[in-house]
């Protein structure tokens, strides 16, 4: 089954945990403390797998946890950093988080993606020890690991998309063309999933094609089984348009060509506009006339028009000729910017509260959706420190320090952040 729309849970691991210890030895009096650092968490990562094609994997496991950081323990020892876990994806899959809508990364090139950073293994006591505080009999936690509810839709690379009518021949066309093999028959949607063929021509040219389900008037607005696949066109280079000239079907041709580019600028007006060039197949079932009110009538509207039989690959050749000379003047193929996820999604979640805990004069704040805040700010920016100090204010988080009491120069710690207090 072909699946290119799946969503999930991803959680990075959590850092483990400092440890609170102290150096024990014979004849050493006050060894003094000597707790390690816990081993910062594991991350989810995202990588491309060419031999994927489909997103059916994730039908079945919604949820994926990396592995925590160990906790640190006795003599300096930190904890061993939690393993990250990779997920594979097909090429060409935009991850997006669900809440914001906003794209995190496209699958489109090697590199892989950390779409959850494991979070930061806490401090031993080693690190608490100062003149006046000799025996801290304190640590701090690890973080949390960032969580995020994603949506995975893949968009198929291809330079080429074949569009048209259900039995116009696409399929018939890349096979010929191609090393790909389509289903084929002489009945509507033989093509219920997108094919991508490889058109070579030459030792060092090539370009992929790629076979779209057979869309009808209405898909644009989800009527049809091509509608599901209008997305994987929005990548293409170009655009080869697929016509039954005989109209052997029983349809106009003329309407059939404005049905079809109708649907797709009602589904993404850009695709009305993008690079097309018209084939107009089954000439041997059509007459004289048809043939030639068919060719004037496209190139009245400016379009390039090629006559071809694709089942015994008559005028294949000249088309993609054609075709890869138009590919050399246009762009790459698409590929999407990420988008940063607005900060004030988080602060709206500020009622779900925080804690403040008191030790030795350290003030620890804890608030899972203060902390995604702190994750995405920029401390070195002077603009994203004053937008967090308008929500520590905003939350009442600095008016809960207050009535606790606390003084200039005591230390403030928001999980792996600690500062001065300022009145």
């Amino acid at each position: 089954m072909f699946i290119d729309i799946a969503k999930i849970k991803i959680t990075a691991g959590k850092g483990g945990d400092g440890a609170v210890t102290f150096h024990r030895e014979k004849y050493v009096a006050a060894g003094g403390p000597d707790g390690g650092d816990g081993g910062r968490g594991g991350d989810i990562v995202f990588v491309v797998d060419d031999h994927l094609s489909t997103l059916a994997d994730f039908r079945y496991q919604r949820k994926y946890q990396a592995q925590n950081g160990a906790n640190g323990s006795g003599s300096r020892r930190n904890g061993k950093k939690g393993e990250s876990l990779t997920i594979r994806v097909p090429r060409g899959t935009l991850i997006r988080e669900v809440e914001s809508g906003k794209l995190l990364a496209d699958m489109s090139t090697a590199e892989p993606f950390a779409a959850a950073k494991g979070g930061r293994g806490g401090w031993g006591n080693t690190h608490f020890a100062t003149p006046t505080r000799q025996v801290p009999r304190f640590a701090k936690s690890g973080t949390p690991g960032e969580a995020w509810e994603v949506q995975l839709e893949l968009k198929l690379l291809a330079d080429v998309g074949l569009l048209g009518f259900p039995n116009v021949g696409k399929s018939t066309l890349l096979s010929v063309v191609s090393e790909a093999k389509p289903i084929i028959g002489n009945y509507h949607f033989t093509t219920i999933i997108p094919v991508l063929g490889v058109v070579r021509m030459g030792p060092e040219s090539s370009f992929v094609m790629a076979d779209i389900p057979g869309l009808i008037e209405g898909a644009g607005a989800g009527v049809g089984l091509g509608h599901e696949f209008l997305r994987h066109v929005e990548r293409c280079r170009m655009l080869l348009h697929i016509v039954d000239v005989a109209g052997s079907e029983g349809r106009d041709p003329k309407e059939d060509f404005e049905t079809i580019n109708k649907e797709l600028a009602v589904f993404n007006p850009e695709l009305a506009d993008a690079p097309q060039i018209v084939a107009g197949n089954k000439i041997d079932l059509a007459t004289d006339g048809q043939r030639t009110a068919f060719r004037d009538y496209i190139e009245r509207q400016g379009y390039e028009y090629y006559e071809i039989i694709a089942p015994i690959a008559e005028g294949t050749q000249e088309l993609l000729n054609v075709v890869a000379a138009r590919l050399t003047t246009l762009p790459p193929i698409k590929q999407y910017e990420a988008e940063e996820i607005p900060l004030e999604l988080f602060e709206s979640k500020k009622d779900t509260g925080f804690t403040v805990t008191v030790t030795d004069d350290i003030y620890t704040i804890e608030a899972e959706w203060l902390l995604k805040i702190l994750q995405k700010t920029n401390l070195d920016d002077y603009e994203s420190l004053q937008y967090f100090q308008r929500v520590l204010e905003s939350s009442g988080i600095l008016n809960e320090l207050r009535s606790r009491g606390i003084q200039d120069g005591d230390t403030v710690a928001i999980y792996d952040l600690e500062f001065e207090y300022v009145p």
